[in-house]
């Protein structure tokens, strides 16, 4: 047998010791201080004042929360949840992309079935899929829940290399310590200048507010921080002002009648604070925010009782102060929703914007920055 010298005899599992202590408390050195990737200087867009707009194929009897987003190729990719109701156990996630012959067959890229089988976890229910391009990479993030209501929902992720054709298998978010749950995404992230992404998210369990979940280039979450407000918030949506400025617009919930309510940040995402409250109503409805061509900012949501007409605002000053733009659609009969709006900003300069059509199907209009300025209607 061979024997240790006396001194490493003694002293040996002390120093093994002390190393693995000192491995155990040890942390990654901090990341480098976030900023957003600097919008584009502002510029007068050429195309003429024009709108479209139609139905995409209805696939089930209950559809809602649509998302947007631009392929490779040019052309515009939705996706959203439909089944039988909202929450029951057929619910879906469908996509469809926008051809020249018009929108294709939706094809289903995520269930209850496909999610539990890809998170070894047992699911009750799917919904708010959030659609993102980055490079060639197509990302989709929706909210799945085990037990309970939409308050115990966990992020899933999945990715398509080939324009949304074929999926990768979903992976969860480890976002909550807590049983890893209440952590719900409802509006595409907001790139970072080091190649990550911030993406808005919300929580709902006991309390309501919006939170900002930074992920590196590789996907791994870095840092979530809360949006502090003094009522409860949910659904925010996010622009870059500059590389450290950033504008949160958020779904007042109550109670009472609601404005939309907004967060601001100075340091890149590193601490939120609240802000004003806008003049624009908000009956508890989701809300969509987008940067044009010329700087000014769009807004997209319901009026103050209900969410039966669905209308556009527009700041100037960076969000400060708004005023009505256009009517996309309204009805005056009982129980009509146009809900859940989701914008986008195409590279031809386009505006698109899919939204909740009656809680039946989804509905796509497309416009110029133009259109914008005829008169509210």
């Amino acid at each position: 047998m061979i024997r240790l010298p006396e001194p490493l005899h003694r002293w040996g599992p002390m120093a093994l010791f002390i190393g693995a202590l000192g491995m155990a408390l040890w942390r990654a050195p901090s990341a480098e201080p976030p900023a957003f990737e600097p919008p584009p200087p502002a510029k007068a867009s050429a195309l003429p004042a024009q709108f479209a707009g139609e139905q995409l194929p209805r696939v089930a009897e209950s559809a809602h929360a649509a998302t947007l987003a631009q392929l490779p190729d040019g052309r515009i990719a939705a996706a959203w949840f439909a089944g039988s109701r909202e929450g029951a156990d057929d619910v879906a996630i469908w996509f469809s992309t926008l051809e020249p012959s018009g929108w294709s067959t939706p094809s289903r890229i995520a269930s209850r079935e496909t999610t539990a089988g890809g998170t070894f976890a047992y699911l009750r229910k799917i919904g708010n899929p959030v659609l993102y391009r980055e490079g060639n990479w197509l990302h989709l993030w929706y909210v799945s829940v085990a037990l309970g209501g939409w308050a115990g929902s966990s992020i899933n992720h999945s990715q398509s290399t080939d324009g949304g054709r074929t999926w990768s298998k979903p992976t969860k978010l480890q976002t909550s310590p807590f049983a890893n749950i209440s952590t719900l995404v409802r509006i595409p992230p907001v790139p970072l200048a080091d190649g990550g992404l911030g993406l808005p998210v919300y929580h709902e369990f006991i309390a309501k507010h919006g939170e900002w979940l930074r992920l590196s280039a590789t996907g791994r979450i870095v840092d979530k921080i809360r949006m502090p407000h003094e009522v409860r918030t949910l659904q925010p949506a996010v622009v870059a002002l500059d590389a450290q400025r950033a504008l949160a617009v958020l779904r007042d919930a109550g109670p009472g009648p609601g404005r939309v309510r907004t967060a601001i940040t100075a340091n890149g995402g590193q601490q939120w604070q609240a802000g004003p409250t806008l003049d624009v109503p908000n009956p508890n409805s989701s809300v969509a925010l987008l940067r044009l061509p010329s700087g000014r900012l769009l807004l997209a949501g319901n009026p103050q009782n209900n969410r039966d007409a669905m209308l556009l605002w527009l700041s100037a000053d960076e969000g400060q102060t708004w005023q009505a733009s256009r009517t996309i659609e309204s009805a005056a009969d009982g129980g009509a929703e146009f809900s859940y709006p989701s914008l986008l900003l195409a590279r031809d300069g386009r505006i698109h914007l899919a939204y909740t059509w009656r809680r039946q199907g989804i509905k796509h209009v497309a416009f110029s920055e133009a259109w914008l300025e005829g008169e509210a209607q």
